[in-house]
């Protein structure tokens, strides 16, 4: 939960790296937050009606969209990647695996071109 509130808290921080700990850890929490909207929304009969989902998972969709790349952007920068580096997902199933692997790669370690290594502060 403290990588969760650490990203939160640098919201729109795309400058710096981020470990693979922080950037899991966020996608982990943020996807358990998504599915208690989904079913919060169903239970409450607030979903949108030709989709499955409402009101309060567009909510939190769109109140972390901006958290989740800044995090994905560090991410990148941490194995050496600019963050237009994401972007490689557009390309039909091996730019999604490409990432996924890149996500899962251990940083680079010391400083890099984007920054001090994340794993020297602790």
């Amino acid at each position: 939960m403290n990588y969760f509130q650490a990203a939160l808290k640098k919201y729109a921080e795309f400058s710096g790296r981020a470990r693979r700990s922080e950037y899991w850890y966020f996608t982990l929490f943020y996807t358990i937050f998504l599915m208690v909207a989904w079913v919060l929304d169903i239970v409450l009969s607030t979903n949108i009606e030709p989709m499955s989902y409402g009101v309060f998972y567009l909510l939190l969709a769109f109140g972390m969209f901006l958290p989740s790349l800044a995090v994905s952007v560090r991410r990148m920068h941490d194995v050496g990647k600019s963050g237009w580096f994401l972007l490689i997902a557009l390309i039909p199933l091996v730019g999604a695996i490409w990432l996924l692997v890149l996500c899962f790669t251990e940083g680079t370690s010391g400083d890099n071109e984007y920054g001090a290594d994340p794993k020297a502060q602790f």
